[in-house]
């Protein structure tokens, strides 16, 4: 293991930014970057739901990996590639050659070639180096405003912070120019075509929209997803095509049978583990709880909450925490809402035959005051499940029924309940003749949008057909 200060000392140099040196300097950058990117691995998997439990899946794209890196320039790194059991469609890389896909992104790529240029493009900045700069910009950063002595107190904590936060950040268009350059030097030298690179951000972008749609923001989105942490346009990627000057690949492979193949039964949407959104309702097998949201609010499912929102900006969000509290009026007020939230109309209150208790407070924010209510439910797992419910004055006279219904929805699941609850998975159809996107968007088990999802889900432009012997991808329970 490199000594912490010695890797401070290169950090604050700029040693990752400088020209190619001696081989036993270049040796030792590249011990630097393996240090920093093992020492983060488990906590970057553990942020997006550990590695997908699919040996094969995982077996393939690590092979399909290991065979664009050794067109590479640095051919004998040892990479590891790793799909990540998250619906969220991103993929990113650590210092040393860590590359991730979440197997949100392996269900929306319509090939191989197009999955080929997620990965070559992270080999890219692997390669660039562009996370070792970010790491020393980002120590360098703290040291300014931290001190060095707070810095060196916390040396190991400090310095895995910042390769785990750099890596979820977006890179700079300059370096994301320089991943697409090097990226499309690889798939021609491995025989793909380059231009899947800007297919899939096609893809990439009717996802976006869509997701927004969905979310109530037209135009919008969370603000996570590769097209945030990876500002690229199609136009872009075009240009590094034509300026890496690749020679033209004959019978470029794109491998979208082979690939399909490989995404049926691919799990899709959220995990057991994370809970179910099923229209308006949150259901959590494992833990034996379900709610329901108001009319007019849509679920998204988080790692570590559920947020529920309307078009005008009301907000629901849930998680769960242990009280220290026997009482939970006592809860909210001291522990939950404590010095900094006035809670008023503090009651306990009963629900599905569980100790609950609730109350209001008043809030200024940037975008002017807010009203909120607070509730917890005590499970029989010592938990407290709570609800945050959030709207401007003016809507919160008229949500505030519906709101406490809401908090009146929470229930326990049945073992039998719990039991039905599965996730959603890929299956492959071959279009017959006569059937139209409309018939087989229909089979989506979807309460809207459907035909969106499927020509997004199949990359299909919104005049596309389908036509008689096309593999198309569905959603199934």
């Amino acid at each position: 293991m490199i000594p912490i200060r010695r890797l401070l000392a290169a950090l604050l140099i700029g040693l990752a930014a400088l020209a190619p040196r001696a081989p036993a300097e270049a040796d030792w950058l590249a011990g630097l970057e393996q240090a920093l990117g093992s020492s983060q691995h488990e906590q970057m998997m553990a942020a997006f739901g550990g590695a997908y439990q699919d040996q094969a899946v995982q077996d393939y794209v690590s092979s399909l990996g290991d065979f664009l890196a050794r067109t590479s320039e640095r051919p004998d790194l040892d990479y590891t590639f790793t799909v990540l059991d998250s619906p969220v469609v991103n993929a990113f890389a650590l210092p040393g050659g860590y590359v991730y896909v979440t197997r949100g992104l392996m269900a929306l790529a319509e090939n191989e070639a197009q999955l080929a240029g997620v990965l070559a493009h992270e080999i890219g900045h692997v390669n660039a180096r562009h996370g070792l700069n970010r790491v020393g910009a980002g120590v360098f950063g703290q040291i300014a405003s931290a001190g060095l002595g707070i810095l060196l107190g916390e040396e190991a904590a400090q310095i895995g912070n910042t390769v785990a936060g750099l890596a979820l950040s977006a890179y700079s268009r300059d370096q994301e120019y320089e991943a697409d350059l090097l990226g499309v030097q690889y798939l021609a030298r491995a025989g793909y075509d380059p231009g899947a690179m800007a297919a899939f951000l096609d893809n990439l972008k009717a996802h976006g929209e869509l997701e927004a749609t969905l979310a109530g923001q037209p135009g919008g989105g969370d603000g996570f997803h590769l097209m945030a942490t990876h500002p690229r346009t199609a136009d872009r990627i075009r240009e590094a095509i034509a300026q890496a000057q690749v020679t033209a690949v004959r019978d470029p492979m794109t491998a979208r049978e082979i690939y399909l193949e490989k995404l049926h039964g691919l799990l899709y949407g959220d995990s057991p583990e994370e809970g179910f959104v099923r229209g308006r309702a949150f259901l959590h097998p494992q833990l034996g709880f379900a709610f329901r949201v108001p009319e007019g609010f849509r679920l998204l499912n988080g790692q570590t909450h559920v947020l529920a929102m309307n078009g005008e900006g009301a907000r629901i969000v849930f998680d769960r925490a242990r009280p220290q509290s026997d009482s939970l009026a006592a809860y909210l007020q001291r522990e939950w809402a404590g010095e900094e939230l006035r809670l008023e109309q503090v009651s306990d209150v009963t629900v599905d035959g569980l100790p609950a208790a609730t109350g209001v407070a008043r809030l200024e924010t940037e975008q002017g005051p807010r009203r909120l209510r607070l509730a917890a439910v005590r499970m029989p797992d010592g938990f407290a499940y709570r609800f945050v419910f959030v709207a401007a004055p003016t809507q919160a006279e008229r949500l505030n029924t519906a709101f406490l219904d809401t908090l009146a929805s929470f229930r326990r699941l049945s073992a039998s309940e719990a039991a039905e609850l599965q996730p959603y998975r890929l299956a492959l159809h071959r279009v017959r003749a006569g059937e139209t996107v409309a018939e087989l968007a229909a089979r989506l088990p979807y309460p809207d949008h459907r035909e969106a999802r499927f020509r997004v889900l199949n990359g299909l432009d919104p005049d596309d057909a389908v036509r008689s012997g096309q593999t198309v991808k569905l959603v199934v329970k």
